[in-house]
């Protein structure tokens, strides 16, 4: 998925991304051909009516997933990420077969895939970009920072904090806290991460976690599904500070949603009743990949 508050800074790249990527990079199954319609003659019994958002779907059997080809822990195309998962599971629900458009998402991702009508859903979007219409949304989480425990950053609660100002802190350029870094007197000594990267090859939080872990950097801030997940698969301890406390800066928590097109209204509707129906199934799913879970009132939320 695409991070969170992130969209102006990738804006400025779409013809780089496009060179550099190119169509013929994204592996694509075309959808079928449609079938020629039998006379009446030719069949003794009436066929059911499709119901309506199969008809705005580019194949009516099958859920079919726009995705990154490498980006855990939200997709890959071994199907290891939690949005392989929670699309496993709706393809279950739905009684269709599942498939997926591979494309790197970063700019261009949403062009080159939904809007192609090449696949019909976006497993997770921030919500109030304005490049989807927007289900209902299924989880919330914030961005976070990282560190050692023990290393004297224990009880910390915001980035302006006293004891960061001699910390050397990793940050992914470009994303919402990076401002507030900014504002704390704290990018001197901050290490970037590049924002764009090709996924297939690079990873800025790979990166940002073996650093920390080295001694590279004293601190990090990451997205909190990203942050969560590292810091679970980590073999020595990491503490993980949700940044719900920011008191300027933008904004530090998202809703997150899945993305459709705008015409595709009954498809919406048939998302946002399965969200529904199986967000205990949903939150159980995030909270194994270590996704920090909010309510609307900043409180954590556990198994």
């Amino acid at each position: 998925m695409m991070l969170p508050g992130c969209r102006a800074c990738l804006q400025l790249l779409v013809l780089i991304l496009a060179c550099a990527v190119g169509r013929s990079e994204a592996q694509t199954t075309e959808a079928q051909p449609p079938q020629p319609q039998p006379l009446p003659s030719q069949s003794s019994q009436a066929q059911p009516p499709q119901s309506q958002s199969s008809l705005e779907l580019v194949d009516p059997k099958t859920l079919r997933v726009c995705a990154d080809p490498r980006n855990m822990p939200f997709s890959t195309q071994a199907g290891e990420g939690f949005e392989n998962k929670l699309a496993e599971l709706f393809a279950r629900k739905l009684g269709k077969d599942l498939a997926y458009e591979w494309y790197p998402q970063a700019t261009g991702f949403v062009r080159m895939t939904l809007m192609q009508r090449r696949c019909d859903v976006v497993m997770g979007y921030p919500l109030g970009d304005d490049l989807v219409q927007p289900t209902n949304p299924y989880y919330r989480s914030a961005y976070a920072l990282i560190f050692k425990p023990g290393t004297g950053l224990d009880g910390i609660e915001d980035l302006e904090d006293p004891r960061l100002k001699d910390k050397r802190i990793g940050v992914v350029a470009g994303t919402p806290p990076s401002d507030n870094m900014a504002a704390a007197g704290l990018m001197a000594r901050a290490k970037p991460y590049p924002l764009v990267i090709d996924t297939r090859y690079d990873s800025s939080a790979e990166a940002m976690v073996h650093d920390l872990d080295a001694g590279v950097i004293d601190a990090g801030v990451l997205w909190g599904p990203i942050a969560g997940y590292y810091a679970k698969q980590a073999k020595s301890p990491i503490s993980l500070v949700l940044l719900t406390k920011e008191k300027s800066g933008p904004p530090m928590t998202y809703r997150i949603v899945m993305g459709v097109r705008r015409t595709d209204q009954d498809w919406k509707r048939e998302l946002n009743s399965l969200i529904s129906a199986n967000q205990k199934d949903i939150d159980h799913l995030l909270l194994s990949y270590g996704v920090p879970l909010l309510d609307e009132k900043d409180n954590q939320i556990k198994e």
